[in-house]
């Protein structure tokens, strides 16, 4: 088994895996089944585009966790995770899409014969319920597989531990923040009248697969988003094969990707002269987000991230109903937020250094929209940006 020199060393995958342990410790939990991607990858360093048919890695509440995956894919996870082959072991190819075995029935029989869950009285196996790649068919069979065992939502306690990043993390989500930056420029720049709007779209999913001169680009957890004219009104829309017309804005959010890590990035151009409400609307936004980056200070609260951010836009008769954020960092598809903590204002969860967040401030209107994002790093003293784009309405002829 050959391990990629490309990810983190041995110490800080050990002291994810400790702090894992830890968490599970306080929620006794005899063992914990992580079938996210990304937390399989924060664990093992295991990435393979794999996802789409059962796996897992099975943590113990000591000692090192087993990766249960598709034959196929177990032979090739040697090239990515850190586990010894001992550690990995793959499921017989029948058991693909059957619809009368599942191979959450073998492994749920392995991690009886490997002895991986202990349980006393009050002991659980924890489970990943929101898990974007857990069906309601791996559950059934996990269930049956484990009739002795009680299943428990792990409340995303893997995710939790990721929230707070290392230098190692930090300095991924830059070179990311580097290649969002490249990206949005080449966007903007393809956004024209009379270009397809697929046209633009294959130049971003170019420019996010090339990075930059320093940094090869990976792919996204999103595909491009760009909402145009009367759908700008409306978020996370993709695109068609519409041309670009003066006298329509168009709202561009995408994400530029390194090694799984993930800085989102959003900014909007209008063809032509914008109306006056779109360009009000915009300055309204950039101050907001001043504000907002003014105020994201470790020690405070996600709620208070959010009051500063209403101040400024209800002194102007604006409301906006949704979150202004979320963390990021490690990402698969279908999305690249952590699921943790949302900036919004029944969030009261305390801010740390070394958290990532997407602070995403879109205005979706009737029938036209803007949006302005920023992917930050929060520091010990303050906030760092990790791109350096103007945050002003982008005119284009």
């Amino acid at each position: 088994m050959q391990q990629s020199s490309l990810g983190p060393d041995a110490a800080e995958y050990a002291r994810r895996l400790a702090r894992v342990q830890e968490g599970m410790a306080e929620r006794s939990f005899a063992a914990l089944l992580v079938t996210d991607p990304a937390n399989m990858y924060y664990l093992t360093g295991y990435n393979a585009w794999s996802f789409y048919t059962p796996q897992c890695l099975v943590v113990p509440a000591d000692g090192q966790p087993v990766l249960f995956a598709r034959a196929m894919d177990a032979a090739g996870a040697g090239f990515t995770a850190w586990l010894p082959p001992e550690q990995i072991e793959g499921y017989p190819e029948e058991l693909v899409h059957r619809p009368k075995v599942h191979p959450y029935d073998w492994i749920a029989e392995r991690v009886r014969e490997r002895g991986l869950i202990e349980t006393g009285p009050d002991g659980c196996v924890g489970i990943e319920g929101d898990s974007a790649f857990f069906t309601a068919r791996g559950y059934l069979a996990l269930r049956a597989g484990l009739p002795h065992v009680r299943l428990e939502d792990s409340q995303e306690l893997v995710n939790w531990v990721r929230v707070v990043k290392s230098d190692h993390e930090l300095a991924q989500m830059r070179i990311a923040g580097s290649i969002a930056q490249q990206v949005m420029e080449v966007a903007l720049a393809a956004v024209a009248p009379g270009r397809r709007q697929c046209d633009v779209v294959a130049e971003i999913a170019a420019a996010q697969a090339r990075g930059t001169a320093e940094h090869g680009g990976d792919y996204p957890a999103l595909v491009p988003m760009l909402p145009t004219g009367e759908g700008a009104g409306t978020p996370h829309l993709t695109w068609t094969e519409e041309k670009f017309r003066v006298g329509e804005a168009t709202t561009i959010e995408l994400a530029g990707v390194y090694r799984r890590y993930h800085a989102p990035l959003a900014r909007t151009i209008m063809l032509g002269e914008p109306p006056r409400l779109l360009a009000d609307t915009a300055a309204i936004v950039r101050d907001g987000m001043a504000e907002v980056l003014a105020t994201l200070r470790p020690g405070r609260t996600a709620h208070e991230i959010h009051a500063a951010w209403n101040a400024v836009i209800s002194a102007h008769g604006l409301t906006k109903e949704s979150r202004i954020g979320y963390s990021i960092g490690l990402g698969y598809p279908p999305d690249w937020g952590e699921r943790t903590i949302s900036l919004r204002p029944d969030e009261h969860t305390v801010l740390e250094a070394g958290m990532c967040f997407h602070v995403i401030l879109g205005m979706w209107m009737d029938d036209w929209g803007y949006e302005l994002s920023e992917p930050v790093a929060l520091t010990t003293d303050g906030v760092e940006r990790l791109t350096d784009l103007t945050q002003n309405l982008t005119i284009g002829r």
